[in-house]
């Protein structure tokens, strides 16, 4: 008998029907509408886009588990997958393939492979790669275009500037430029909720995030304003990558905490950080950069948020 098939890990354990390709398959069948939407809105180049991510996130992840000895087989459980298709819909329209085969690369090899595989990276390798395209290309990830690719400013943009910005029908079910990700509103809800149904996603970290968004930017004035309880929550929830980010990114098993206390601190913090980005910061969104931050705080909020039971499930959740 191989004695390393009854070698375990310490108690308590959980039983859970969601695996990591079950879980996986389901958050690509959630992100597929809203991904077709924007095909449908920007054109069939966008299709390209998407395929670039999904493609070079999967081919990475086999090559690097290859050269690691590890099986193959891991790079097909869904989760290189979901990476590709999130970084590509981060990314304007009219961005080049190039772009998102890079960053779907950077995704995958410095968010995630180099820290050891699924499970172990302490950032969403999406959000990761995202950054660094911000930093590298800032000119090419900030071309915004709408439809036929031609250049358009975003709602947050135009929010900023003092301009008019599109009504909250179009906001919600996606007729406006942005990232590819940022499109129909609607969509990316049925989505996530879809996985809230499943217990694929818990709703304390979206709702947490959405709602203190929603207040601060009702309770705060905007840069160059005094007055309070004067903004437009209804705005800010529907603009940007918002609803992506809380659903689909935030959520993230590895890069959020473990405890329900936890949770809710982590979309507290995220929406706080958003909210003032997005009021008083020099970039007009500040999602990525708010669910990064907070992903550096995960393990600290889990410290802290941790039951102290032993044995017990409450102790764990």
């Amino acid at each position: 008998m191989d004695i390393k098939k009854l070698t375990v890990s310490s108690s308590p354990h959980f039983h859970s029907k969601n695996s990591v390709r079950r879980a996986m398959l389901w958050v690509l069948a959630a992100l597929t509408p809203a991904a077709l939407f924007a095909v449908y809105y920007y054109g069939a180049y966008v299709l390209v886009l998407l395929l670039a991510g999904i493609v070079t996130a999967v081919a990475c992840e086999a090559l690097i588990l290859m050269l690691r000895k590890k099986p193959v087989s891991g790079a097909l459980d869904g989760s290189a997958a979901v990476t590709g298709l999130l970084l590509a819909l981060n990314v304007p329209a009219g961005a080049p393939w190039w772009l998102v085969v890079i960053g779907s690369f950077l995704a995958i090899g410095i968010g995630k492979q180099v820290f050891g595989g699924i499970g172990h990276n302490p950032f969403n390798p999406a959000l990761a790669a995202r950054a660094i395209l911000v930093v590298s290309w800032p000119a090419r990830m900030t071309d915004w275009v709408g439809p036929g690719l031609v250049s358009a400013a975003t709602p947050l943009a135009q929010y900023r500037a003092g301009n008019v910005v599109p009504s909250y029908l179009d906001l919600f079910f996606g007729f406006r430029p942005g990232s590819l990700g940022e499109m129909s509103v609607f969509l990316l809800l049925v989505g996530g909720l879809t996985l809230i149904f499943l217990k694929i996603i818990d709703w304390k970290i979206p709702v947490s995030f959405v709602g203190t968004v929603a207040l601060l930017t009702w309770v705060l004035p905007r840069e160059g304003q005094t007055a309070f309880f004067a903004g437009d929550p209804l705005f800010h929830v529907l603009s940007g990558g918002l609803i992506l980010g809380a659903f689909f990114m935030a959520t993230d098993w590895t890069t959020s905490p473990i405890t329900k206390r936890g949770r809710i601190v982590m979309g507290v913090g995220a929406g706080i950080i958003t909210a003032i980005i997005r009021l008083y910061g020099g970039l007009p969104e500040g999602v990525t950069f708010a669910i990064l931050i907070m992903n550096a705080c995960t393990p600290l909020i889990d410290r802290f948020t941790l039951g102290k039971s032993f044995g017990s499930a409450r102790g764990a959740s």
